[in-house]
Order: structure tokens, then C-alpha cells, then sequence
């Protein structure tokens, strides 16, 4: 059966023609010439005489190769379906024995698939060569999809409405995780499934540690967490999950200010091995009872991890369907391998790689935290000489500011360990809370990075 012959038959005996465009057909999915050339002739038609199709007899007068053919009687989305799985039956015997010209049974281009092998083999980029082949299997998939409809209607598509309700009400279609400070958790409710939400402030200023933290948060609410670590390795970012683990569990105390608190292990000690017999007993019994502990997972790439060489957001979709991700961390952003700049304007590889992320959470429903820096301005010191704590403004956010855009919330970050004091910031909220700031206390090297209590404990517990 020709399927293209009887589709585009169809859209003349209809006085349909954009019912091509709706059930997504393309002139490369039709086998010939002449359907090929009837369909442009069809489309163009259409397009100059406000959506009417042209009759049978002008159609094999303009292309006296095409014989319509209206005997057989059979639905668009039969039709459509058959048509795109045998145009991607031929791409793929194009890939592996080359394209064939239909009209002249000549061939045209050789086997894709056996050169591109063979010249991998001979590169020894076999990595390549499986990209390669996986963009194919892709464009195969895509080749195969039939849209029927446009995007939803708000009457005709209720029952489609209210499935999801159902599934959001049992926590299935998406899901909110809890933020770690209670401020952010007033103004947005927490993080919602399906976002980015973009974490920015200065060098050396604790963005990485408050990411951190908001993941470990996460994972203790049952979320499978994935943390792309561009810059440091597997073992500091481990150090560093374990010790804020252990101080959400208070296995010792510090004091800061004369106020008792619970803590963590010492990061110190952990990263140089260097634990008191003691604590390491400690620490090794807790690592023990990790599973008990912490109900979700986290998975960490290590910027030295050997097979961690491509870092583009085709390898992070694959790591976030690998993991089953619900949360991931990209730290930071500008390390990823960008897309291309197809807008060919300056910052345009950085932008789209941002519009493709926001895409990629879309797609998976992860929620994704994406950490920038934030520019540099000269410092401020307090009457006391000490550094005063400023969050950067939306303006300041660095590398692109195309991330300002795609976020749901820009969280803003500046802190002072030396003093065991930070300050959070929202200054894009796309649910609202913008200008909402909390001060915190900030220990990261012994794993306490939280609020403080409300009330006079909030306040004896900072020497502002």
C-alpha cells in the first residue's frame, strides 16, 4: 500500500491539506518524486488560497507523475503511522547499505554505518562512533512520531486534565522537595519537579557548599540525587556529603558564640584521614548505617573520574535516566560542554545550552540546580573592619545570562566561614518570593549550614 499516495489523496478528497502539517508529515518521510513533488505542490496550494486544497485533476496536471488514489478508505493516524515507520525503515537500510535513488535504482551515498565504524576503528574513537549512532537511533525514534494534535485543548482535553490532578495528588506526575531553610520553603513552597533553579554568588563564597546541602536535603526526603562535579573530585565532594550528613544527625557538638550546637565530622580530619581513633570508630559505624540513614541515594561524577571526559547534556540525560534521577546538581554550569551556537551571536553556545537544560528538566522531570558565579565588586568592611555580607544582585550573574531567564528561582550566596556566618538571597522567583533573604549559620567544615532558630536563640547566636 502506498501510504503517501492515499495521504495526500486523502487531503484533496478532504479539502484537508493541513491535516499533513497536523499529523506531522514531512516531503522526506514520502518514498518518490512524484509524491514529493505533489505534496510541495499541495502545501503551496494551500498556502496561497487560505488553507484549500487543490482538485485531483489540477494536482496531475502540475505533476503528471502522481496518480491519486481515493479507493481505499482508512484513518489519518493509520495512514501517518504506516507512512513514518517505513520512511524510517529506509533511513535506517540507508545507514547500513547506502541511499538508493528510487527513480534510477542508482546508489547515491554509501553505507553511513560500516564507514563511520571502520574510521573509528581507526582512531581508536570508538566513543565517537556510539554518539554518532546514538543521535542516528534517535532520529529514527523521532522519524516515527505522529502528532494529532496540537498542544491541549482547554475543553476537549478535561479528561486528560483531571488524570493529571489525579496523578500530582498522588505524588506521581511530580513532585516538591522540601528546601533545607525554612525561608525559601515560605516563599515558594519548596522545589518543584520539572525546574531549574539556579544557585550564584562569588568566588570562594560557599555556592557549592549551600547546593550541597539543599541535595543532601533531598536525598533525605527519599530523592535519587545526581551530582555532576566539574570541579572537585569523587572523594572531596563525598567528604563533604558525609560530613553534612553526620551533622544533620548530630554525632558531636561545637560552639559558636558560647551556644552549644550538634555537628558533624570534621571535613579536615575525614579528607586527610587523620580522624582520633575515636572518631573514626565513630565515623566508620556511621558510614555503616548509611543505608538506614538516608532514605533516598547520591550518585557523584567526580571531575576525576576517567570515563568523565564528555560532559554535554546528551551524557547528563543519559546519566539522569541511568540513576533515575529525581534531583541533579550541575556544578557549575560553564564547565559543561556547551551546545552549539547555531544563533551565531556572542554567548550563544552558553544560551543555548541554558534553554536546552531548562528543556532537559522538562523532559526527565528532574528538578536541576545549576550553579553560575556571580561578577566581582569590590569588598566592604564593617566599622569593626570585618567584611560585611552583600548578595549579588540578578544583574550580577556571570557566564550567561541566559540561566537568569530559564530559572524558576535564582538563589543568591555569600558567606563568611571564618566568622560561621552566610546570607541567602531570592532574586527571581518565578512563583514570587523575590527580595526574600535569610541569614544563616555557616560551618561547613563541620557540617552545620542551616537557620537559626527564630527568637532571642536566633539572635544569641550571631555577633553581628
Amino acid at each position: 500500500m502506498n501510504y503517501g499516495t492515499i495521504l495526500i489523496s486523502k487531503a484533496i478528497e478532504a479539502n484537508d491539506p493541513n491535516a499533513l502539517l497536523r499529523f506531522n508529515i514531512a516531503e522526506n518521510d514520502l518514498p518518490t518524486q512524484g509524491e514529493r513533488k505533489a505534496f510541495r505542490y499541495v502545501m503551496q496550494y494551500a498556502e496561497q488560497h487560505r488553507g484549500q486544497a487543490p482538485t485531483a485533476e489540477m494536482v496531475t496536471n502540475e505533476v503528471p507523475e502522481f496518480e491519486p488514489d481515493f479507493s481505499i478508505e482508512a484513518s489519518w493516524d493509520y495512514l501517518a503511522k504506516n507512512l513514518k515507520d517505513r520512511a524510517a525503515e529506509r533511513q535506517f537500510i540507508e545507514l547500513v547499505s547506502g541511499r538508493i535513488d528510487p527513480e534510477t535504482g542508482r546508489q547515491v551515498q554509501e553505507p553511513q554505518l560500516e564507514k563511520r565504524f571502520i574510521e573509528a576503528q581507526k582512531s581508536g574513537d570508538m566513543g565517537s562512533f556510539f554518539e554518532w549512532l546514538t543521535e542516528q537511533a534517535e532520529s529514527l525514534k523521532m522519524r516515527t512520531n505522529v502528532r494529532n494534535s496540537v498542544g491541549t485543548d482547554i475543553k476537549r482535553d478535561i479528561d486528560k486534565f483531571k488524570a493529571e490532578y489525579e496523578n500530582r495528588k498522588a505524588g506521581e506526575s511530580f513532585r516538591i522537595w522540601r528546601s533545607k531553610f525554612d525561608f525559601i520553603n515560605r516563599a515558594m513552597g519548596g522545589y518543584v519537579s520539572s525546574n531549574v533553579y539556579v544557585i550564584y554568588g562569588k568566588s570562594g563564597r560557599g555556592k557549592s557548599a549551600i547546593a550541597l546541602e539543599e541535595v543532601v536535603n533531598c536525598a533525605m526526603q527519599g530523592a535519587n540525587v545526581l551530582i555532576w562535579s566539574m570541579e572537585m573530585g569523587w572523594y572531596e565532594v563525598l567528604v563533604r556529603l558525609y560530613v553534612s550528613i553526620s551533622g544533620s544527625l548530630g554525632v558531636t557538638t561545637a560552639t559558636l558564640n558560647g551556644v552549644n550546637m550538634e555537628a558533624g565530622f570534621n571535613s579536615r580530619d575525614v579528607r586527610q584521614g587523620n580522624l582520633n581513633e575515636e572518631f573514626e570508630a565513630g565515623f566508620m559505624e556511621f558510614l555503616g548505617r548509611l543505608n538506614d540513614i538516608l532514605p533516598g541515594n547520591i550518585t557523584v561524577r567526580g571531575v576525576d573520574d576517567e570515563d568523565f571526559g564528555s560532559r554535554t547534556l546528551r551524557d547528563l540525560k543519559s546519566d539522569i535516566i541511568e540513576t533515575k534521577a529525581d534531583v541533579v546538581l550541575v556544578d557549575p554550569f560553564y564547565y559543561l560542554d556547551y551546545e552549539a551556537n547555531t544563533s551565531k551571536t556572542a554567548g550563544g553556545d552558553a544560551a543555548n545550552t541554558s534553554q536546552k537544560l531548562r528543556r532537559l528538566a522538562g523532559h526527565t522531570k528532574a528538578t536541576i540546580f545549576a550553579l553560575t558565579q556571580a561578577d566581582e565588586e569590590d569588598e566592604k568592611a564593617g566599622e569593626d573592619g570585618e567584611r560585611e555580607l552583600k548578595l549579588p544582585q540578578r544583574k550580577d550573574v556571570k557566564k550567561t545570562k541566559a540561566l537568569l531567564e530559564d530559572a524558576a528561582l535564582l538563589i543568591a550566596v555569600d558567606t563568611n566561614a571564618k566568622e560561621g556566618r552566610g546570607m541567602i538571597g531570592l532574586n527571581k522567583g518565578r512563583d514570587g518570593g523575590e527580595g526574600e533573604s535569610a541569614e544563616i549559620i555557616y560551618l561547613p567544615q563541620i557540617g552545620v549550614v542551616k537557620q537559626p532558630e527564630a527568637g532571642e536563640a536566633a539572635a544569641a547566636q550571631f555577633d553581628f
